[in-house]
């Protein structure tokens, strides 16, 4: 749900140092706001994009936004951290467990971040020197940090990661994290149900039973770059383009016919014109990946529209197999395809069930709506991407039901304010 590149860091930093009385930096927010988490200073949902509370933040330049179930963070440029939303397990790591409306630094964090993940209720920060620190719930052992802690408040060192981190991921009730010399960890038990199912009487693997990091098997010959993950699945991209999942298959987003993969298996690139990949982003059940050419190519579960392909809606959960068959799904949705509207896009953020897209400098949003996270006025599911008018995007991020935009605004944007009672 993290989108970063030095590109656009350039583009951040030199705007937030113009001097033009006529342009600022904002940040708009819209959809899920039960606990706060759109900034906004209230907790009704907004279903189209509208000015947050950036006081806070003092026009710092944005290096990424990220949520997770009902919380938000943001990080700046020179590394702070500010957060938002639902607190109650400590996710936020402001040390106590109340909930935030408007942004707020975390000022426990002295170290530079460089990237967050946030799961449903835990967050993961990555700091400039490759260490991982981890608060909010652990009921699952996804803070890395053993079983003896429940959930904290306070932010925690990932010890047994003893080399540097280069990438983190956070699912539902799992973590992935890349290391320097491209390994590839895992700890959490948000897999271990659907693993015992899938795999008894056989035992199930460590790296899906573990509450500290665990070496996930079968990449040892691969030198892998980037991690991220869904409710119960999980995706590694390697250096030279190849792209590896394993985990639950119930939606088809394993691009298989077997309903879990306890160990990486690697993507035809033939499912993806022949090409590398370069770039890959994964909501709750379905993936969205780049090739080198700049094709945008979506799979997995498409019942809310978040494939962004009229012809590809799968059938409900509960209609479909859960089998090692593949007999009632929707076999297209399971097969990467496409989005040629997409194409060149210079960033993409999913949500649980809906996306962003930066595609030629314009704000593109699809998937589900029931919350307004598609910014477009409505609750009703948007099947294929649509123009998100008004803003020009800069930096974009999702939470599960959320969405966030740093944008350019003009004098004429800033009467849309934080403080207007939501309509």
């Amino acid at each position: 749900m993290v989108y970063d590149t030095v590109a656009n860091r350039a583009v951040l930093r030199h705007y937030s140092m113009a001097t033009s009385s006529s342009t600022e930096f904002c940040l708009h927010s819209w959809g899920a706001n039960s606990y706060g988490q759109l900034g906004q200073g209230h907790v009704e949902d907004l279903p189209e994009p509208r000015l947050s509370d950036t006081s806070a933040l003092q026009d710092k330049a944005v290096r990424a936004l990220s949520g997770g179930g009902g919380h938000s963070v943001v990080i700046t440029e020179n590394g702070e951290v500010f957060v938002c939303g639902q607190n109650h397990r400590g996710q936020l790591g402001l040390g106590h467990n109340a909930d935030i409306t408007a942004l707020q630094l975390c000022p426990s964090l002295t170290q530079r971040v460089t990237k967050v993940a946030c799961g449903w209720d835990f967050t993961l920060f990555l700091t400039d020197c490759g260490r991982v620190l981890a608060c909010g719930s652990n009921a699952f052992g996804q803070l890395g940090v053993g079983q003896t802690v429940t959930h904290s408040a306070d932010l925690l060192v990932v010890e047994s990661l003893k080399e540097a981190v280069v990438s983190v991921a956070a699912g539902l009730r799992h973590t992935l994290a890349v290391t320097d010399s491209g390994c590839v960890y895992q700890w959490g038990t948000g897999l271990f149900t659907h693993a015992k199912r899938a795999l008894s009487p056989r035992p199930v693997p460590a790296h899906l039973s573990s509450a500290v990091p665990s070496l996930v098997p079968g990449l040892d010959q691969k030198t892998s770059h980037m991690v991220t993950a869904g409710l119960a699945h999980c995706v590694c991209l390697t250096g030279d383009g190849d792209l590896f999942l394993w985990g639950s298959n119930k939606h088809g987003q394993l691009t298989t016919t077997e309903s879990f993969l306890s160990s990486p298996c690697l993507v035809k690139r033939s499912l993806l014109g022949g090409e590398k990949v370069i770039h890959v982003w994964s909501g709750w059940t379905h993936i969205v990946a780049q090739t080198e050419s700049g094709r945008v190519f979506t799979w997995g579960r498409g019942d809310y529209g978040q494939l962004g392909r009229q012809a590809s809606t799968s059938q409900n959960p509960e209609q479909q197999s859960t089998g090692p068959s593949a007999e009632g799904r929707n076999k297209e949705a399971c097969v990467p395809a496409e989005v040629k509207v997409l194409s060149g896009a210079t960033q993409i953020s999913c949500g649980s069930e809906h996306n962003l897209a930066i595609v030629g400098g314009c704000l593109l949003s699809w998937g589900w709506n029931e919350h307004g996270m598609c910014g477009d006025g409505s609750h009703r599911d948007v099947v294929q991407p649509q123009l998100i008018s008004g803003l020009r995007p800069l930096l974009i991020g999702c939470g599960a039901g959320h969405s966030m935009a740093a944008c350019t605004a003009t004098t004429d944007s800033r009467q849309n304010s934080a403080t207007t009672p939501p309509r």
